[in-house]
């Protein structure tokens, strides 16, 4: 009986001690477990928003093509090509002769009528001659009414022929001239169709021509951002070789695309090596300048598609604030939408943070301080 009951007290003994081990680790796992939640997650640098000047653009993209294109055709019939002289790519000024026809028989065909021409005067004299005679007799009656009548008549004829002859000349005239092609225009050759030795009909296309060599840049606006530009502004086109060639925006379409709801914004260009019609290009509007609240651009978070910052409150810990930004300048990022301007926000390892993280600020050194404060 003593035997089980000295066994029964180190049973009890034995369970009480058991008992106080086990409330001794949940008590250092709890107080473990309170420190990890006072413990920073990450020790971050912050900034505060600054109001920053920032250049309004608008970007777009659009084809470079000729301001204006000339379609030099030919204007007679019949004749042999005898002579091109120009090429794709070469420059010429207005008045200059691009091409030959053969002029053979429009020449011959010219001094014919040009004999007709002697020979209608020299009818045309006697019959004025006759004429007048005609009239003088008429009080006299030495000639009948219808002799007299018969010479009028023929006075008549005779300056119709010669009016005829003469235009006959004048044509035949045009049509040696047109047998020289000459450019409309000063430009640059784009496309070249005149072959020697072909016998073309009127109207058959030999040259293409870029007027005065001017290109326009014809930029897709949405019809939304279309009242943002405006007739002088200035544009910033980019070639696909990378240099930066400066147009200004001379006409703004008055319609736009039912398709698409993209309007067209016309660009006068310079002169430029690199560029050429039918060639893609990218370029922005400047649309002037205004003040904006931006942020170093480290503070922005993106996730999901959509731009975070994490806003420091007064116990240390972060909060997640969706923002809409804006324009780039450098290294500091325009804000439009969601932040305060006297907002702290973490910069440096804001994208390992978790809405509500408990965090410890660290001063940055005073050259990159200097920095930041000077984008």
């Amino acid at each position: 009986m003593k035997l089980q009951r000295k066994n029964l007290i180190a049973i009890s003994a034995a369970f009480i001690i058991v008992v106080l081990i086990t409330l001794r680790v949940q008590s250092t796992e709890n107080d473990k477990n309170g420190a990890d939640n006072h413990k920073p997650a990450l020790t971050v640098t912050t900034d505060i928003p600054q109001i920053t000047r920032l250049a309004q653009t608008l970007s777009a993209n659009g084809e470079v093509a000729a301001w204006q294109e000339a379609i030099i055709g030919n204007e007679t019939d019949g004749l042999r090509l005898s002579e091109v002289k120009v090429d794709v790519g070469d420059k010429v000024r207005r008045g200059q002769v691009l091409a030959t026809f053969a002029s053979e028989t429009v020449a011959a065909s010219l001094a014919q009528i040009q004999s007709g021409v002697e020979e209608a005067k020299a009818n045309l004299a006697e019959a004025v001659a006759n004429a007048n005679l005609g009239r003088g007799a008429k009080a006299s009656g030495a000639l009948s009414a219808q002799q007299i009548n018969k010479y009028l008549i023929a006075e008549k004829t005779a300056k119709a022929r010669l009016e005829s002859q003469n235009a006959a000349v004048k044509m035949q005239q045009l049509r040696l001239a047109q047998t020289q092609v000459l450019a409309p225009d000063s430009g640059v050759i784009t496309s070249r169709s005149a072959t020697v030795g072909a016998v073309l009909s009127t109207g058959q296309e030999l040259f293409r021509l870029i007027r005065q060599n001017r290109l326009e840049w014809r930029a897709e606006v949405a019809s939304s951002e279309l009242v943002l530009v405006k007739p002088g502004d200035l544009a910033r086109i980019t070639t696909p070789g990378g240099s930066i060639v400066r147009g200004k925006v001379r006409i703004i379409a008055p319609s736009v695309d039912q398709q698409t709801r993209l309007g067209l914004v016309y660009v006068d260009l310079p002169s430029h090596p690199e560029l050429k019609t039918g060639m893609f290009a990218k370029g922005k509007f400047e649309l002037g300048s205004s003040n904006a609240l931006t942020v170093l651009h480290q503070a922005i978070v993106m996730r999901d598609g959509f731009s975070y910052v994490f806003k420091l409150g007064p116990d240390n810990r972060v909060s997640q604030v969706k923002v809409q930004i804006g324009l780039r300048n450098g290294d500091r990022v325009e804000i439009r939408e969601g932040l305060q301007p006297d907002a702290v926000l973490v910069t440096s390892g804001a994208g390992f943070l978790n809405d509500g993280d408990l965090v410890k600020v660290v001063a940055l050194p005073t050259s990159t301080q200097n920095s930041t404060s000077n984008p």
